[in-house]
């Protein structure tokens, strides 16, 4: 699991660390798995190879805006300042665990990270395409939005139909990568899910699944993919 890295206060210090809200991990430790946190620093592409080979999947969490530029865009006067170690952190882990065939669980920004790993866009301002703020109350309060489900996707076979999201972003995909497939909007029309056909899993939520624990499906799908890469892995490792 991808980690913040911000200027925190705990006791008597005051400090840039890594973190990352106990949700997070508490979804995976709930739905059977294990989290190993991984906080952003310099990697080169052979280092992320190196992370990824020793976890079983890969979950990008959420956070902070992305750098425009990497989508090819000027910043918005609303857009965060980039945290750029935290971009190229995660862009490096995604690429290797893509190429490695590892599972991916995408969690708002980790939805638009994914979705501009595969060459595609971002709104960077909702209220500036929609006239409203729903998606983004602020002071740390979620709203709850109906998503609609688009059929035969792997989050229909997860989740169904419809689902309720709990919601707190300021931006949302526009451009769809290449490759990726919408598996859910709401009823404005707004991305809220995207994925890629076949395997590997590769799924991401605009949404935030941790703020809902009495729902571990999407927790609960990434931790069953990561255990059938992991029995995959050992017995090619068994392998005479």
């Amino acid at each position: 699991m991808t980690t913040y890295l911000e200027q925190a206060q705990t006791g008597v210090w005051d400090v840039s660390a890594s973190f990352l809200p106990r949700v997070y991990f508490d979804g995976v430790a709930r739905a059977g798995g294990v989290a190993t946190l991984l906080p952003p620093q310099s990697a080169t592409e052979r280092v992320a190879e190196r992370v990824v080979a020793g976890v079983d999947a890969l979950v990008l969490t959420g956070g902070k805006d992305l750098d425009p530029n990497s989508y090819g865009q000027q910043r918005h006067r609303s857009t965060d300042v980039p945290r750029v170690d935290r971009d190229a952190w995660e862009f490096a882990l995604l690429g290797a665990a893509l190429h490695a065939g590892a599972p991916v669980l995408g969690i708002c920004r980790g939805a638009q990270v994914l979705n501009v790993a595969f060459g595609g866009t971002l709104h960077q301002h909702l209220p500036d395409v929609l006239g409203h703020s729903r998606h983004q109350a602020g002071n740390a309060v979620f709203t709850t939005t109906q998503v609609a489900i688009t059929p035969g996707t792997r989050l229909a076979s997860l989740m169904g139909e419809s689902a309720s999201a709990e919601c707190y972003h300021h931006q949302a995909i526009d451009r769809v990568g290449d490759g990726l497939v919408v598996s859910a909007r709401d009823d404005e029309g707004v991305i809220e899910a995207v994925e890629r056909s076949g395997e590997p899993f590769v799924l991401a939520v605009q949404w935030h699944p941790e703020e809902r624990l009495d729902d571990l499906r999407l927790f609960a799908a990434v931790v069953d993919a990561a255990r059938v890469r992991a029995s995959r892995r050992m017995e090619v490792s068994s392998w005479p």
